[in-house]
């Protein structure tokens, strides 16, 4: 069965790439120079492509990771087939690492979902198979496979840091996020959740063996919502961080880590910042509905495996059971949106962008609409926490904690932000049958299909500006 599977699986990862190579040929050919951030990131690698490391965009905020992969891709090749002139690290051939990229991200979510569904693996070849093909054609990270953005090249590393921490080799992990992080400095904060998943591990055997002296039979994620539930967990968390033997036992596992936290924070400490040029545009600030906005992304995309009657029966159920806390709850949302709602320039300003537009549908057509929002983002909150129950409560936690830490302080409503924390949360969700992942597969088509026709078909001209513009995420 095994072997048949791979059979399969190597089949699907063929045609997945001759259909992108397609699709490629023909974005390629319609837009043949650099677009929107191309415009930065192309120059920058043809530089390091000729052998010129000591020049550097200034509107460039990210670090040369992707350079550097480029040109450990490009210059065995281009020695190989003996290429020069023009094709030598053009915009074409830069974009293509990205479609190579698309390729190892499909084969390491299929890893991933192998070992973070091992238990079920004598029943769901097909379904592990199809899951992993549906997230790799995730709507916002499957356009920028297409353009020479980060975001492939990021999703990888991530990927592939998490995998080797599912499989315990955390030597590896912590050198592959240094590889992430060089990428985008935001992947430490994944990095920091791949130490946080074994703090959660440990909290979780340390969590057992003493409720089994008490003869409690309640697992982390069986304890209820309530104040007694909540003291007894803060009680656990603030007795283990400051017990030596615990910390101790967490270090000697997670110590490569750490030491990928110490040198970041010597850069940020060295570069006065996380971000590397264009600083004014991208200061960090406590905009709290950005969590909102991501549950709210998470519960559209996910809603053909997450939404059933019955959770939604057990939704209505929760809200007559604790009204107070639901009445609270909504008392603190409509504080965070009144006063920690942050607008970038960049948003009202370009027009080509979906988040402008959903910006100027939705919230911009009426103040009272932030607010009206605010019973939708807390179904999807509950929804997104219910559908991870399955985890471990101290897991759920380092994963709360990771994701606060990579919406909250970014001004900027930018859906490739919202990449890795969605497919991280996809991918613990227990595996969905047949007929909930063929209608993800279909949803996710359909909006490829429908971005990509915009971004080719629907261009429009700014006035006094003969460039020629097109909608992308």
């Amino acid at each position: 069965m095994e072997k048949f599977e791979g059979y399969i699986f190597t089949a699907l990862c063929s045609t997945n790439f001759l259909v992108s190579c397609l699709l490629f040929s023909k974005i390629t050919r319609e837009q043949r120079d650099p677009y929107m951030d191309e415009l930065f990131h192309v120059p920058q690698a043809q530089k390091y492509c000729h052998g010129v490391f000591n020049e550097w965009d200034p509107m460039i905020t990210t670090l040369p990771g992707l350079y550097l992969a480029s040109i450990g891709v490009i210059k065995p090749v281009i020695w190989l087939a003996n290429l020069t002139g023009k094709v030598v690290c053009s915009t074409a051939m830069l974009r293509f690492i990205n479609l190579l990229f698309n390729c190892g991200n499909l084969y390491l979510l299929y890893l991933i979902i192998c070992k973070l569904h091992f238990k079920e693996k004598t029943k769901t070849a097909s379904r592990r198979i199809l899951s992993a093909l549906s997230l790799s054609t995730f709507p916002v990270l499957y356009f920028f496979n297409f353009l020479y953005y980060t975001d492939a090249g990021s999703t990888f590393f991530v990927l592939f840091t998490y995998l080797m921490n599912l499989y315990g080799c955390h030597k590896a992990s912590a050198l592959l996020g240094v590889f992430a992080i060089f990428f985008r400095q935001t992947n430490i904060i994944w990095v920091a959740f791949c130490a946080g998943t074994l703090v959660a591990n440990k909290m979780d055997e340390t969590w057992q063996t003493e409720q089994s002296k008490k003869k409690d039979d309640k697992s982390p994620s069986q304890i209820p919502l309530s104040v007694n539930g909540t003291k007894r967990v803060m009680r656990f968390l603030l007795e283990f961080l400051t017990t030596a033997n615990h910390v101790k036992a967490v270090l000697m596992v997670a110590w490569p880590y750490v030491l990928v936290a110490v040198g970041f924070i010597t850069f940020v400490v060295l570069n006065d910042g996380i971000v590397v040029g264009d600083r004014a545009s991208h200061e960090a600030c406590l905009n709290f509905p950005q969590l909102f906005y991501f549950f709210s992304f998470a519960l559209f995309f996910s809603a053909p495996t997450s939404l059933c009657y019955n959770r939604a029966l057990r939704f209505f159920q929760s809200l007559k059971k604790q009204p107070f806390l639901y009445v609270f709850i909504t008392g603190v949302c409509l504080l965070l949106v009144w006063k920690f709602t942050f607008v970038h320039k960049y948003l009202v300003a370009d027009n080509r962008h979906f988040p402008f537009y959903v910006w100027n549908r939705i919230f911009q057509r009426h103040e009272a609409l932030r607010y009206a929002l605010i019973p939708g983002y807390i179904f999807a909150v509950w929804n997104f926490m219910d559908t991870l129950k399955c985890r471990s409560l101290f897991w759920s936690l380092a994963f709360v904690v990771c994701l606060l830490a990579a919406t909250v302080p970014q001004m900027l409503l930018e859906f490739r932000y919202f990449i890795v924390p969605y497919l991280l949360y996809r991918l613990h969700m227990p595996l969905p049958s047949l007929t909930r992942l063929g209608l993800e597969f279909f949803l996710y088509t359909a909006v490829n299909a429908a971005t990509l026709y915009l971004f080719i078909n629907s261009t429009f001209q700014w006035p006094n500006n003969p460039a020629v513009q097109r909608f992308m995420w």
